[in-house]
């Protein structure tokens, strides 16, 4: 997220706050293991394309 200009910023447990061209959202890191779940994958789908940016 950095990387295309997005503040990262991190909150409580394993929550990360993400704001990208004035749209914000909550996602969590995954544990015990660093591999992500398809749902959280998913989740950033919706976020990218408030925020303007298109697949």
């Amino acid at each position: 997220m950095k990387a295309i200009g997005a503040e990262v910023t991190e909150r409580a447990g394993s929550r990360v706050a993400v704001t990208l061209n004035g749209v914000r959202a909550i996602f969590h890191r995954p544990h015990p293991k660093p591999t992500t779940r398809k749902g959280a994958v998913d989740a950033v789908r919706p976020f990218l394309e408030n925020t303007g940016i298109k697949p």
